[in-house]
């Protein structure tokens, strides 16, 4: 490591040098050094490497001043105050300017002594989001409301979707002209009956919003054994299977975007999207099988027969194929809101829910 007096001198000889006629390049390989090296010490002959040894500034706080801004926070009047009080009322109450707030700060962080004080809970990092796996189905739903427009400006329908995770069928729907915990009961007591998994293990997932919390739901989820599961507080994408549900559901080419004529006519239009979307929409993230084809275990028959299809086709034209055939495979496990670890990559909002 050279330091700013040896670059000066190795300066002051190159430049010499150059004066009686040598080179630059031939000057700088006699003192061992780079034409680019030199280049860069003319224009800043500070050692901006992190390893190299700094000079103390000449405004630098001395230890006898480090002390006395410590002495000031450790006054029992002060003991409870943050710098930026300190500061103020030792100028104003005893006409005293020891150091400015940053300097108060970096002092106290020096001494580990920048603590969180007073009754009030310190700052904690945000809590993971609610984990759940799913191998099967029935084992994992998640639930939301979305509002559905109508020709009359203000006046909205509210759709309500229940759908499984693993298999990504729409399980529970229903359009009503209200938002509340009954109406949400009524939906999962009803997908509950129609699945045939009351007092299954069985986890709901929905957002924190009260139709989901209310006390005529809970009620009706402890009834049927149904474990309830929300997202964290103020945050839209813990339930991102719903959210790309309703996406995919309001960009269908049909859907009407200037608001339906009432309720029986929403109605209709969520069965004939449920229909469509149960058993005729192949989903890219089951290996493009319909929700219902999964849902009642058929899918791992429809992937063998398509890979035996490809696996013919290479045979047929093996030059055709530069090397394994597409993976058809089974998806095996399903998580919602998964982690790194869990999905070998980092954390997803969704899996292509929809």
């Amino acid at each position: 490591m050279t330091s700013t007096p040896d670059r000066q001198r190795a300066l002051k000889l190159v430049n010499e040098a150059r004066a009686s006629g040598a080179r630059l390049k031939s000057a700088c390989a006699q003192l061992g050094i780079g034409v680019n090296t030199y280049r860069r010490w003319s224009r800043d002959l500070q050692d901006k490497r992190p390893s190299a040894k700094r000079s103390t500034p000449e405004h630098a706080l001395s230890e006898a001043e480090r002390q006395t801004i410590l002495d000031a926070c450790h006054r029992p009047d002060f003991a409870s105050l943050p710098p930026a009080q300190i500061v103020t009322r030792l100028l104003d109450e005893e006409g005293t300017y020891i150091a400015s707030e940053s300097s108060f700060y970096r002092v106290l962080r020096q001494a580990n002594e920048q603590h969180h004080r007073g009754r009030a809970a310190p700052p904690r990092e945000p809590a993971a989001p609610p984990r759940h796996k799913a191998d099967a189905p029935n084992q994992v739903w998640t639930y939301d409301v979305t509002y559905l427009p109508t020709h009359v400006r203000g006046v909205f329908l509210y759709l309500y979707l229940v759908i499984d995770v693993f298999s990504r069928k729409i399980v529970g729907s229903e359009v009503f002209e209200a938002e509340n915990a009954v109406h949400s009961s009524l939906v999962i007591e009803r997908a509950v009956l129609r699945e045939q998994c009351a007092h299954q293990p069985l986890v709901l997932h929905a957002d924190n919003g009260s139709p989901m919390k209310g006390s005529a739901l809970r009620v009706t989820l402890e009834r049927l054994g149904i474990t309830p599961s929300h997202s964290r507080p103020r945050v839209s994408n813990d339930n991102a299977y719903s959210e790309a549900l309703f996406r995919t559901c309001k960009y269908r080419p049909n859907y009407p975007v200037d608001g339906f004529d009432s309720l029986h006519q929403a109605r209709l239009w969520v069965l004939d999207f449920v229909q469509w979307y149960n058993h005729q929409h192949r989903h890219s993230a089951i290996r493009f099988i319909t929700p219902a084809q999964r849902h009642e275990g058929q899918d791992a028959a429809i992937l063998a027969q398509r890979t035996s299809l490809y696996e013919e086709a290479r045979r047929r034209h093996p030059r055709r194929w530069s090397g394994r055939i597409r993976n058809w495979d089974p998806i095996q496990t399903v998580w919602l809101n998964p982690d790194r670890q869990e999905t070998g990559g980092p954390p997803k909002a969704a899996q292509k829910a929809a």
